[in-house]
């Protein structure tokens, strides 16, 4: 697996998403996702950074013109109450966080979210 466990008791995870979803974690102060819209019933973030690099830009650039790539740490311990989903290949690894729990996923991520990639359509 390629999930990421630091000695500090976190898991690196990635989060790809576009513009304007971007803006709402900015306004948080790069602390907390968003809650999710009435058709979103799963906040999921990925355990594999090529993964995220791919929905980006392969997904997020084609539907809104721009995509980025977020990381953030988690509280490892916390996070094994959700089952690692495969939806792909060997490393197309998420986490799936039923959104009425994203408020209590936000309380346990550790410091910052960082955009670490970002990718933009042709203008």
């Amino acid at each position: 697996m390629t999930e990421q466990r630091t000695e500090s008791g976190t898991t690196t995870l990635w989060r790809p998403t576009g513009p304007e979803e971007l803006a709402l974690v900015e306004a948080s102060g790069w602390t907390a996702w968003p809650p999710r819209l009435p058709e979103q019933p799963i906040f999921y973030p990925v355990l594999d950074e090529d993964y995220a690099v791919r929905i980006a830009r392969d997904w997020n650039v084609p539907a809104s013109g721009s995509g980025y790539v977020t990381r953030f740490e988690a509280d490892t311990a916390f996070l094994a109450r959700y089952p690692v989903r495969r939806a792909g290949g060997e490393t197309i690894l998420e986490l799936w966080v039923p959104a009425e729990e994203l408020a209590e996923f936000n309380r346990h991520i550790v410091g910052r979210i960082e955009v670490v990639r970002e990718f933009h359509g042709r203008a």
